[in-house]
């Protein structure tokens, strides 16, 4: 097992992991794109009760495809997208990769909704891929 840990740019909120992912993936859902900016965002699932944080998180909540709600933290000093809980998976607390302090560290294994990812963003063409999120 080894510990991660990450935050925000401006060190506001920072968490610890004491875990190992569940699994990693690189998300085209038109919510991950609209959090990023870009065509995708990447992901670690870990277990929800192996993370602690300080600071304090924004949050917004919108609904999934699922119908279920979804929660995205953020810092709101300086906008760092952070986290994300789903409520179809309660006990998961998915980490944005890019505020880990090691991003290099990731190993991503899929590549979820795949129907929605713009022609222009290209991820490793070897993952498997997902036309929406794959079955539990």
């Amino acid at each position: 097992m080894t510990k991660h840990t990450g935050g925000c740019a401006c060190r506001a909120v920072r968490y610890e992991i004491s875990a190992d992912p569940i699994a990693t993936a690189h998300c085209h859902c038109r919510d991950c794109q609209q959090a990023t900016g870009t065509g995708h965002a990447t992901m670690l699932i870990f277990p929800k009760p192996a993370v602690t944080m300080t600071g304090t998180p924004g949050r917004y909540q919108s609904t999934a495809d699922s119908g279920r709600m979804k929660t995205r933290g953020f810092c709101t000093q300086c906008g760092s997208p952070l986290f994300v809980l789903l409520e179809s998976m309660p006990d998961a607390f998915l980490i944005r990769a890019a505020s880990l302090d090691d991003p290099h560290l990731l190993k991503p294994q899929m590549v979820l909704y795949t129907d929605r990812a713009p022609a222009w963003d290209h991820v490793d063409p070897s993952l498997p891929r997902f036309a929406k999120m794959p079955p539990a």
